[in-house]
């Protein structure tokens, strides 16, 4: 939106040419998301705790969750809000890519947030039943594999691209569609199942958002793409504005969602930044990137599948607890050293991920 404006001043002075630098975007849009959480987070905390939109507890769960009842959630929300208003400020509002990333992230988030509302709300325990969540899920993720499908411009806008190996892809022809709409879909839910800790979800997804808008602005660069020989996907550049946009509501998220947390994300959150990640990854043609930097969500995932499998054919279980992040709650590690770990693991991962752009 301010880039029309700075466009238009520019016949007044040369000096608003700045604006069109995607690099300074970028940062402006960090910085505006960033403001945008700090500066709305505690009226939401207070706004949350007057209507008593506090978590409950799982009966079953690790006693050191007890004393979480209560704690104000849909604090995705937030995150949701900043990310728009950033993104619609500081993004190239003809591109495509923009719009597609951004509308599905909004559904997602709307589909948490129904979902949230039932529970915390109108104190439905089921929420929004499971049938009709993964409906509007499928919904969403198969409208944004379909239009990437039916926009695309080249082979390789469609193609699976191979890491870590030149100039290896997969052409996937309309399987396209069903492998992009698994992955938007489970990368949703691997974030929300995730989203068990203080601040567990939230740095992983910074960090994870923060290497994709790298990897977008090289891959819709011509001449970093022919440097790194990665394929060169015109206008998917301008993805790195609505990356940033999701670093800043994250870090400004997370000043009040560190531990001890003062608000929750919720499914509003969860679910939303998980499909961000997803269909910026579909974006920008790194799935499998995707699944080796977000390892952590992936491995969260899994637990809960070996799990729900095992009771079910052997009636034992696997782990103490699932997700696997409480199963070491319950071998006795505390909460700050659970999450610091995770995260200390997420970093490794994110710098392997960027590695396949130079490792070819």
């Amino acid at each position: 939106m301010l880039l029309y404006l700075t466009e238009w001043l520019v016949q007044f002075d040369g000096g608003f040419r700045v604006f069109q630098y995607l690099t300074l975007r970028t940062i402006l849009g960090v910085l505006t998301a960033l403001l945008i959480s700090l500066a709305l987070g505690p009226m939401m905390i207070r706004r949350l705790s007057f209507h008593q939109i506090g978590q409950t507890v799982r009966d079953d769960g690790p006693e050191t969750h007890f004393s979480k009842a209560g704690t104000p959630t849909m604090g995705g929300a937030l995150i949701l809000v900043a990310i728009a208003i950033a993104t619609l400020l500081w993004a190239d509002l003809d591109n495509r890519y923009v719009w597609i990333v951004l509308i599905v992230t909004l559904i997602f988030g709307l589909i948490g947030l129904v979902d949230d509302y039932k529970k915390l709300v109108l104190n439905d325990p089921k929420g929004l039943a499971a049938r009709w969540k993964y409906f509007w899920q499928s919904v969403a993720g198969l409208g944004a594999s379909v239009v990437f499908f039916t926009t695309a411009t080249s082979p390789t806008e469609t193609a699976l691209l191979i890491p870590y190996l030149k100039d290896v892809s997969l052409d996937l022809g309309p399987l396209f569609i069903l492998f992009s709409y698994l992955v938007i879909v489970g990368s949703s839910n691997a974030v929300n199942l995730t989203d068990g800790l203080d601040g567990l979800a939230i740095l992983p997804t910074v960090m994870v958002g923060g290497a994709l808008g790298v990897i977008a602005y090289a891959t819709g660069h011509a001449d970093f793409a022919t440097y790194l020989k990665i394929p060169y996907l015109p206008g998917v550049g301008e993805l790195i504005v609505f990356c940033a946009a999701l670093v800043g509501a994250g870090l400004g998220f997370l000043w009040f969602n560190t531990y001890p947390a003062q608000v929750f994300m919720g499914d509003v959150g969860a679910l939303a930044l998980g499909a961000a990640l997803g269909v910026v990854a579909v974006a920008v043609r790194q799935e499998i990137v995707l699944f080796i930097m977000g390892g952590v969500f992936v491995i969260e995932t899994v637990s809960v599948m070996l799990q729900v499998a095992s009771f079910k054919l052997t009636g034992k279980r696997i782990f103490r607890m699932a997700p696997l992040h409480h199963h070491f709650e319950l071998k006795g590690w505390p909460e700050p050293r659970v999450i610091v770990r995770f995260w200390i693991i997420t970093v490794i991962l994110v710098l392997v991920g960027l590695a396949s752009l130079k490792i070819r």
